[in-house]
């Protein structure tokens, strides 16, 4: 089998940063994922699945909810790995195009207090599983990231 498109990324040499991942044609429209890495892989801890948890509530959330993007966002999810987030959106991207606006839902993140978005039994299948203060710590690691990001986390390693 052929590797996947992840998987064939270095990620000895990956750093946190904001990146293209893919652009997919289906039919007649372009999907475009986004890698949110919010940890150096292999080299500093992953994040807990509470934290993850929180994000992905308060993210999809935000992202759902923003006016000019709305529309356009597919999915918001956590990585497998533990170590940042996907972010898929409709058409044909760049990562300094939708710089703003992650970088804006991480500021959102770092800053929410109260309740969690969808944090009930009724909402959600895990819904103890979570940790708001964690969450706002990557929050406000990411969004710090993201305010002077250099141009080579905006693109892949080679």
């Amino acid at each position: 089998m052929e590797k996947i498109t992840s998987f064939t990324i270095d990620h000895i040499k990956l750093q946190p940063g904001l990146y293209v991942s893919r652009v997919d044609q289906i039919g007649a429209e372009t999907v475009t994922t986004f890698d949110l890495r919010l940890t150096s892989p292999n080299e500093e801890p992953v994040m807990n699945t509470a934290e993850m948890h929180t994000i992905e509530h308060l993210a999809a959330t935000y992202l759902r909810n923003e006016p000019d993007w709305k529309d356009k966002v597919l999915y918001f999810g956590p990585m497998g790995c533990r170590t940042g987030f996907y972010l898929l959106l409709a058409g044909t991207l760049r990562s300094e195009d939708v710089l703003p606006l992650v970088r804006d839902c991480f500021r959102f993140i770092a800053d929410f207090s109260g309740d969690v978005p969808g944090a009930s039994a009724k909402d959600c299948g895990n819904y103890l599983d979570m940790n708001l203060p964690m969450a706002n710590y990557w929050g406000r690691r990411y969004a710090a990231l993201l305010e002077n990001i250099p141009a080579d986390r905006l693109v892949y390693p080679e």
